[in-house]
């Protein structure tokens, strides 16, 4: 950012010492909480490095997928679409309910079935081959750089240095080393628990700056009101874009000329919600680290009830902070707009960390901040964690089949630096290409590059007669088209106030959520075409790889193979295990979802096994949650809608 932003960051109020102690305390209970989670795992195994011995309880869990999802992009991006367009964004969190229902009682039961750790590794099975798999490793560390890590590592640094006036890079870097040594060191169970002391964090900090917020603006009944009023002082003569939107408070927008409109917020965000939450490694992977299924469906129970809470403690605030700071937060004159932020194109981005310094009484500012790292360093170890994982397990040990568990634990961990290093490169391209919501950068990068992959991990786990073939050429298809528009939309972005658009009308006439919808039609039309008229797969590519051929076997604690020996399975004894396997069960779907028998590793001893039976009582239990939590989210979106 331009030194002309000096003058905001002046404002930042002084740090008093209470706020350095909440901090300090905050990273050296971090670091305890870390060091005590490493020692109660074996982090000498790959199990256990990467799938916390597969021996979590559903509370850690759950907290740790809200955690991942709600990282500082979230409370940056979130509060500032917020503040730009009132609360139809909170479909984007509210959505997630009913995928991660799906995951956990649909998607869970046939990764555990397979016995997979990374959900390459799963295409891998289901397909045979090695093409896809590679494609899908590279593609998922691809989109972790451009939309997960620099978004989040950008977000975090613009909160610290709006609250501490630090450099944006000397920020990075900290937050960075400190998040980069206990995620090397402790692998998947030491993100899991200080992701949980984390989400107690966050819901804490954010509980008590949404009372400070809304007692500022004399309570809800007022907010609508302060709202609409929130018109900076300067503004573009012969422009609106200064003017609040009058469907701020909608949740469904226009079809046709909605910032979000409701057939993309429905449909297309479902088909992106369905990648992030039951295809990518990073949510997937906390889930195969359940002991057993029940404790799946649980954690996915609680990050749902806990998805509904942004829309009180990050959404409304983003909107009470541009009604309190109309001239900071709702800027819209470019010059006005680089003095308060450093960009051009609008500060809402700004609207939550605005929030923090104005509002908040010292100490419980340093607690805010400890907030915002918070929610950065649990996103950013899950990412860390899971592509060292990826690398690992998809794309070192292809070329390198006799590869030691040392090598391969050392492998991931070097992988987390270079990961580290490249994320901080992009941060500048990140700054100057930030349409002004970082929010909406990440959805449309997203939208551009996740939707094949939905639709051929939906279609690889609901229709058998998908193959190889009909996957690869469904995915090329789709990455091709992604990127051209992906590239229109970076030659050709959002005009700021006042300027005319010169953009092809293809491109503002489709909204990217709609191009999502269409680009997974597209892909879902060729995979079929494609695989009808290519031989069928396998009986091998079938048994426990999808919803429809789960074996029926008595429930018995069948060993888990060794994670490490994976990939390198001699494909002829592989192939007549599984055929003896599902030759001596019905290879079809019964009424309980029974796991396969796995093949013994004879050089070490076996893992817990992850066991798809579950009793009588806590599944009915969970179904009960289920459709107590799917209720009270109908309610929501009717009330609102």
């Amino acid at each position: 950012m331009s030194n002309s932003t000096v003058n905001f960051y002046a404002l930042a109020r002084s740090f008093s010492s209470p706020d350095i102690v909440v901090i300090v305390t905050y990273f050296l209970l971090n670091i305890a909480v870390g060091i005590w989670s490493s020692c109660r795992v074996s982090r000498n195994t790959l199990s256990g490095y990467f799938l916390a011995g597969r021996d979590m309880a559903w509370w850690p869990i759950g907290a740790s997928l809200f955690a991942s999802s709600e990282g500082s992009g979230l409370f940056i991006g979130l509060a500032g679409t917020g503040a730009a367009g009132g609360i139809a964004v909170t479909g984007f969190e509210w959505n997630a309910t009913y995928v991660l229902l799906a995951l956990a009682w649909v998607f869970v039961p046939v990764y555990i079935s397979s016995g997979i750790v990374t959900m390459p590794e799963y295409l891998g099975r289901r397909f045979g081959g090695e093409r896809i798999r590679t494609y899908l490793a590279v593609l998922s560390l691809l989109l972790s750089v451009f939309t997960k890590i620099s978004t989040d590592l950008y977000s975090g640094a613009l909160f610290v240095q709006v609250c501490l006036g630090w450099n944006l890079y000397l920020s990075t870097v900290l937050m960075l080393v400190v998040t980069a040594l206990y995620t090397i060191a402790g692998g998947l169970a030491a993100v899991i628990y200080t992701d949980t002391l984390q989400t107690f964090i966050m819901i804490i900090g954010a509980i008590i700056l949404t009372i400070t917020a809304f007692n500022e603006i004399g309570g809800y009944g007022n907010l609508e009101h302060v709202y609409s009023m929130a018109i900076p002082s300067k503004i573009i003569p012969n422009s609106t874009c200064h003017l609040p939107r009058e469907d701020a408070m909608h949740l469904f927008r226009d079809a046709v000329t909605g910032d979000l409109p409701w057939p993309g917020m429905t449909l297309g965000l479902t088909i992106l919600a369905t990648w992030y939450w039951c295809t990518d490694q990073v949510i997937v992977q906390r889930s195969l680290s359940a002991k057993n299924i029940s404790h799946v469906k649980g954690a996915s129970i609680l990050a749902a009830y806990l998805k509904l809470l942004p829309f009180i403690f990050i959404i409304l605030p983003g909107m009470i902070s541009r009604a309190l700071y109309p001239d900071t937060v709702g800027c819209v004159d470019p010059e006005e707009c680089v003095r308060v932020c450093g960009a051009e194109v609008g500060c809402s981005n700004i609207a939550f960390p605005k929030l923090v310094i104005e509002l908040m009484p010292s100490g419980l500012r340093g607690l805010m901040i400890a907030v915002m790292m918070a929610a950065l360093m649990s996103s950013l170890t899950s990412i860390f964690n899971s592509s060292s994982t990826l690398f690992t397990m998809d794309i070192w040990k292809k070329h390198r089949q006799r590869a030691s568990e040392k090598e391969l634990l050392l492998v991931g961990r070097i992988v987390t630096v270079i990961l580290v290093v490249v994320s901080v490169v992009w941060i500048p391209i990140l700054q100057s290409a930030n349409s002004g919501q970082l929010y909406v950068y990440i959805q449309s990068v997203t939208s551009y590059l996740a939707p094949p992959v939905t639709a051929v991990f939906t279609l690889a786990i609901f229709w058998t007669r998908t193959n190889e073939q009909g996957a690869f050429w469904g995915l090329m298809v789709g990455l091709v088209v992604g990127v051209c528009r992906m590239v229109l939309e970076f030659a050709f972005p959002p005009p700021r106030c006042g300027i005319v658009d010169s953009a092809p009308a293809v491109l503002r006439s489709v909204h990217y959520l709609h191009f999502a919808i269409l680009l997974c039609g597209l892909t879902a039309i060729i995979v079929t075409i494609v695989s009808l008229l290519t031989p069928p797969p396998s009986h091998e590519q079938l048994c426990n790889l999808t919803w429809w051929t789960l074996t029926e076997e008595p429930p018995r604690e069948i060993p888990l193979q060794k994670v490490s020996s994976v990939s390198h399975r001699s494909s002829q004894g592989s192939e007549t295990t599984r055929r003896g396997t599902c030759g001596q069960g019905t290879c079809g779907r019964g009424t309980g979802l029974c796991i396969s028998a796995a093949r013994r590793s004879e050089e070490t001893p076996t893992p817990r096994v992850q066991n798809i039976k579950e009793s009588v009582f806590w599944s009915r239990f969970c179904c009960v949650n289920a459709i107590m939590v799917v209720s009270i989210n109908i309610f929501l979106y009717a009330y609102f809608a």
